[in-house]
């Protein structure tokens, strides 16, 4: 049984920082892509990041690129997203997911997903 792992979340002030991880289990981690999407309240779910575990080759969402940072630790299965410079409009349930496909934002691609976690982020 695949299993997708979400933990790291909680409250932060603007401005600081959180690690979510992301801890797989089940898949043959090498040959896949796992992606880190957020929903807030209220408003459709987006893709934040997603990394290769294969290659290292990684994509963000406009709105993150420059704060957040995505890498993997192949030996644990577990992939993270450091998460700088935290604004409110980063709150939001955040959940990764993995597809074997490529790196995209596209979820119909995503055959996994985890449960989510929450990221609460205050002015």
């Amino acid at each position: 049984e695949v299993q997708l792992v979400e933990s790291g979340g909680g409250l932060v002030q603007a401005g600081g920082s959180l690690r979510l991880s992301c801890a797989a289990s089940g898949l043959i981690f090498d040959d896949y892509y796992i992606g880190w999407f957020r929903q807030a309240p209220g408003k459709e779910r987006e893709g934040v990041s997603c990394i290769s575990i294969s290659g290292g080759s990684t994509i963000y969402a406009d709105t993150v690129s420059g704060r957040f940072t995505i890498s993997s630790d192949n030996a644990k299965n577990t992939v993270y997203l450091q998460m700088d410079s935290l604004e409110p409009e980063d709150t939001a349930v955040y959940t990764c997911a993995a597809t074997p496909v490529a790196a995209t934002f596209l979820e119909s691609y995503y055959h996994y997903w985890g449960q989510g976690t929450q990221v609460t982020v205050s002015s």
